[in-house]
Parts: structure tokens; C-alpha cells; sequence
């Protein structure tokens, strides 16, 4: 079976749309990542594997091929660890295919326990979601606030892998994320100086 998630690519200081097209058949269980991946993109088959089994998920075993499109620009970084996973629960059913998949961008890095991990280049990355009309987008949410500076694109922070199906699926909703305006100067620039993975979760004064 054939599934597709989109994500992005960083070139430069701009970005590329990437489709991450999988395909499960029958035969010998092998995980194949093709499309000009780096050594940290093919390492994605580790991450994944285990994102999927510690999410309640079962892994396929099956031939599995994952293809990053175009073939012809260099795929670098863990970035496509979450599009991955979601083709790979795509193809084997236990996600439900709907319009929001097809018209979302799909963003992150996956720990070994499902967790959703920073993802850099997440600005340029949505910046192009934008100009290729793509209203959807979820990110690692230690980087939703990098996210909402592009006006405009609706954000979803997630925090695992499991909170992603579950949202996908129906079962439980993620919140839309709201940039708390206490977190940006008057000229509309974050605050120097701050850890964003402190901002998470918290509500902080202007001059804090």
C-alpha cells in the first residue's frame, strides 16, 4: 500500500517542499530510505522503528520503502523522522487518510520513546509552507513559536508521536497554538535571550 506525507527541506536559507511518499509490500522485512539522504535521514529507520513500537503502534513487517521527493535534492537532517512514521502508520491503516494529511506539512525529529524533539530551520521551513498555500502545519512544540512569526499558517505543537495519531485519528484534539503576544517586543521580534524550550508551558511578563 502507498501513502504520502509532505514535509520541507532547507536550502540555503530557503526551503523546499519534499513529499514523502511510502510504500509497504510483501516479502523479505526490509526498511529502505532512498531520494539523496544524508547519514542522519537514514538513521530515521532506528528512530522510527522504535517511536512506532513505544507509541502503541505496531511496526509492519513488510518491505518497506520510503522515497524523499525530489530524488534530486540532497535530504539532510532528522527533520523527516515524523512524516515518516505518519506514511508508515498511513500505509499500514492504523492512521485514518484525510484531507487535513494531504494538505498539512509534517515537521520533526523522534526520539526512541515517541517523544517529538527541536527541529532546525522550522521559520524558513513554514515561511515556504506559506507561499505554497499550505494553511496546516505541525511542528515539534518547542518550535511553535518560531512557527506562528509566519502569519497566516495554522500551527499545531506536538509533543509525541502518539499524541499525533491520536489527534489525527479523531481521539483527542491538539490545540491550535496561539503566540502569547508577552513573549514579543514592540517591533514584533521574540525576546533575546530566551531558551524557547523554557517558553513552553508558561506564561511570562514583558521584560522578563
Amino acid at each position: 500500500m502507498l501513502s504520502m506525507a509532505r514535509s520541507c527541506a532547507v536550502v540555503g536559507l530557503e526551503g523546499a517542499l519534499i513529499e514523502v511518499e511510502v510504500d509497504l509490500a510483501t516479502g523479505l522485512s526490509t526498511f529502505t530510505i532512498v531520494g539523496l539522504p544524508d547519514a542522519a535521514v537514514n538513521e530515521a529507520k532506528d528512530r522510527v522503528r522504535a517511536a512506532i513500537k513505544n507509541s502503541n503502534c505496531t511496526f509492519p513487517f513488510k518491505r518497506i520503502t520510503v522515497n524523499l521527493a525530489p530524488a534530486d535534492l540532497r535530504k539532510e537532517g532528522p527533520v523527516y523522522d515524523l512524516p515518516i512514521a505518519i506514511g508508515i502508520l498511513l500505509a499500514s491503516e492504523q492512521i485514518n487518510n484525510n484531507e487535513l494529511i494531504n494538505a498539512a506539512l509534517f515537521l520533526g525529529e523522534l526520539s526512541l520513546d515517541g517523544s517529538v524533539r527541536h527541529t532546525n530551520g522550522v521559520l524558513p521551513m513554514v515561511a515556504l509552507a506559506r507561499e505554497r498555500h499550505v494553511k496546516t502545519v505541525f511542528v515539534p512544540a518547542v518550535d511553535a513559536l518560531e512557527a506562528t512569526l509566519v502569519e497566516g499558517i495554522e500551527v499545531y505543537p506536538v509533543e509525541t508521536l502518539r499524541q499525533l495519531i491520536d489527534h489525527l485519528n479523531g481521539v483527542s484534539l491538539i490545540q491550535q497554538y496561539i503566540c502569547d503576544t508577552t513573549l514579543l517586543d514592540y517591533d514584533g521580534d521574540v525576546w533575546i535571550g530566551q531558551d524557547m524550550s523554557a517558553i513552553r508551558g508558561r506564561n511570562m511578563s514583558s521584560g522578563r
